[in-house]
């Protein structure tokens, strides 16, 4: 089933080409495998054979969603270097519809260090200027033909909004690690219908930053995710941020790299179902459980029978 074939009571849903449109977020990530995330003494040390990786949040989320079946376009800047070549080839392979603007920047790379638990720290080096923009004679043919729009935080898609609320498209955005102060965050919070952000930054001021979104913004509800610990989902009209538990990881946890990715995907195609939101919180947990079996950025999707089954399966296992 795609996407239009769900219709929630009281929507009305325009003919559209995409189920999701994603706008920005694709590079080359380095993983480097460490003991641990620190320095060590000396200036060198031998570490696992370094693996390049297509990478990065947009591709993630796009990558997801055509894993679960929806049918999937995904736009952004590329560079015309090897590792461009590298983003153009893997998507071929994978059939993923990708269009995209030559950037005279390069293609965003980062450098992940990755421990034996799987928690890893990005070096991202953020090489598009603030001031780069996709045109919108560029991105408004394919916003017009989608039923909703994710914008990845970086930078070159804050002008959409305008065009995305015209339209009455739907959109997500996934702020990461926001500190709940940063403007450029917070231009990205107040105009999503859908928002997702890490505790990791806020533990102490959660529930503050998550009021603050709904009170000051447009979102329908915003959920934190939260490592081990689950998630909190805080939605329009109720004033309680309900904490949910992870679910147990079905396979060893090797790689966190991709797992919040993998959340706001499986959790979008629930709801896009018509499921509840606690329906939506466990299939986002699922996800985000099953990516971090797996070495290396977005190497591995979850499809929609897995995703089924191992719902049921942490289902009977609670």
């Amino acid at each position: 089933m795609t996407l239009t074939e769900h219709h929630r009571p009281g929507e009305d849903r325009r003919p559209t080409d995409y189920d999701v449109l994603v706008v920005g977020g694709v590079g080359v990530d380095t993983i480097v495998r460490v003991d641990e995330l620190r320095v060590p003494p000396g200036d060198s040390v031998f570490v696992e054979p370094l693996r390049d990786y297509v990478g990065h949040t947009g591709n993630g989320v796009a990558l997801g969603w055509h894993a679960l079946g929806l049918r999937t376009k995904f736009v952004d800047f590329l560079g015309d270097d090897p590792q461009g070549r590298m983003v153009l080839e893997h998507y071929a392979r994978l059939g993923l519809d990708f269009s995209h603007l030559v950037s005279p920047h390069g293609t965003p790379r980062s450098a992940n260090l990755v421990d034996p638990q799987g928690r890893r720290f990005s070096f991202y080096d953020g090489r598009h200027p603030g001031d780069l923009r996709l045109p919108r004679a560029f991105y408004l043919p394919f916003l017009e033909r989608t039923a909703h729009v994710h914008l990845s935080i970086i930078g070159h898609n804050q002008d959409m909004y305008q065009d995305i609320h015209r339209l009455g498209v739907t959109s997500s955005t996934d702020l990461h690690d926001w500190d709940g102060h940063n403007p450029h965050h917070r231009h990205y919070a107040l105009n999503s219908d859908y928002v997702f952000l890490s505790a990791a930054a806020i533990h102490d001021r959660l529930h503050t930053v998550m009021r603050t979104i709904v009170a000051e913004g447009r979102a329908r509800f915003v959920v934190a995710t939260d490592g081990a610990d689950g998630c909190h989902l805080l939605e329009r009209g109720d004033d309680r941020v309900r904490h949910f538990p992870a679910v147990r990881p079905e396979r060893p946890v090797v790689d966190s790299n991709g797992a919040g990715d993998a959340f706001v995907t499986a959790f979008l195609h629930s709801l896009f179902e018509g499921r509840t939101l606690q329906e939506c919180v466990l299939a986002g947990s699922v996800a985000g459980a099953f990516v971090c079996g797996s070495v290396g950025t977005h190497t591995e999707f979850i499809d929609l029978p897995g995703l089924r089954a191992a719902t049921a399966r942490a289902v009977t296992a609670r």
